[in-house]
């Protein structure tokens, strides 16, 4: 095993002293350093598990990746990518840069290896995001990039399509796929555009757009739906329909939850936010099997929420998704969690007739 993945644990409890937001940038610029440094990334940073699989039509090493969230600006995406991961995710972006909500925004909660975030959409926007996406070389060798992209928070929600088209356009260049999010609860009112004509409106203008952009550009991106697991079977069945009706590629399911019950009377369990970790991975295995009820074996569906062992990965997969993303499980579990989960997600494609 990697060095690297091996002193997680040693540095784990001296992290979890630490405030989590804070403890989460002084990760990221430690994986940096030791990525920067010639020597150290040969001896710390192993192979990515082999596992070739197809997602959207793009060839992934393997089917583990990373969600979006971990690193909003692309400050870190060679440094991330060298931990194994056959496809990451960045974001999300905003057209403008925004500061996000108040600090502290970020609340563990051990006891049911979760988080709790109300982070707002913090980032550096779309120019230092895009410049940051050109400047990595982990795409030319051969890793798949996801670019994700958001409104700001400032633009009413009769407008939030304008920042979508904002976004489509500046990061279509760069990306392997694009991924819009409609479901983080942390932003006044955007869970909204998941509902009724708000989503078709949405989907047709970025579906518009993306044909003249492959016009343009000479290839088509692939467009993935990223949505939340607080939905009801008929919010679900429509959102499918709206999928279908489009061509999207892709469904994300799922994002954070407002649910409490897994966690109540745990200390930061009343925190405003999206609870992420362990407490997610059922509703999310549910709304997975649902969605590839309505979606068929067309559209693609990437598996995230609660996954902090290869068990939870190779459920993700025996519901229906086609690949799965890590975030709140690389914090508990250190990223010897990426080469467990493509271990586990093995058994499952060999035992899968």
């Amino acid at each position: 095993m990697s060095r690297f993945f091996l002193a997680y644990p040693l540095a784990k409890p001296a992290l979890f002293a630490l405030d989590a937001e804070t403890a989460h940038e002084l990760t990221l610029s430690s994986l940096q350093k030791a990525y920067d440094c010639t020597l150290t990334r040969k001896l710390m940073f192993p192979a990515a598990p082999s596992l070739p699989t197809q997602l959207m039509g793009l060839p992934l090493r393997n089917p583990i990746g990373l969600a979006a969230g971990l690193d909003k600006n692309g400050d870190h995406i060679d440094a991330l990518g060298a931990l194994g991961f056959g496809f990451m995710e960045i974001g999300t972006v905003t057209p403008r840069p925004q500061q996000g909500n108040v600090r502290p925004r970020l609340f563990r909660l051990p006891r049911a290896q979760a988080l709790i975030n109300r982070m707002g959409f913090n980032n550096q926007g779309l120019a230092a995001f895009v410049e940051n996406v050109r400047r990595s070389t982990w795409q030319a060798q051969g890793g798949i990039l996801g670019l994700n992209i958001g409104k700001n928070a400032d633009t009413p929600i009769e407008r939030a399509v304008e920042d979508y088209l904002i976004g489509l356009e500046g990061v279509y260049p760069h990306a392997d796929y694009i991924t819009v999010n409609i479901s983080s609860p942390n932003t006044a009112n955007l869970r909204s555009l998941q509902q009724g004509d708000e989503l078709s409106q949405l989907l047709a203008a970025l579906t518009e757009r993306r044909r003249a952009l492959a016009d343009q550009h000479g290839r088509l991106v692939p467009l993935a739906l990223k949505i939340a697991p607080d939905l009801d079977t008929e919010q679900i069945a429509h959102i499918a329909q709206a999928l279908n009706t489009h061509k999207i590629e892709g469904l994300i399911a799922t994002n954070t939850t407002l649910a409490r019950e897994a966690v109540r009377n745990l200390p930061h369990s009343g925190e405003v936010g999206g609870l992420s970790g362990a407490p997610v991975h059922e509703a999310s295995l549910e709304v997975i099997r649902q969605f590839r009820r309505h979606l068929g074996s067309e559209t693609a569906i990437i598996g995230v929420g609660g996954i902090v062992s290869g068990r939870q990965a190779q459920e993700k997969m025996a519901a229906g998704a086609d690949a799965v993303q890590l975030y709140t499980g690389l914090i508990y579990q250190g990223p010897s969690l990426v080469s467990e989960c493509a271990r586990a997600v093995a058994k499952h494609v060999l035992r899968t007739p």
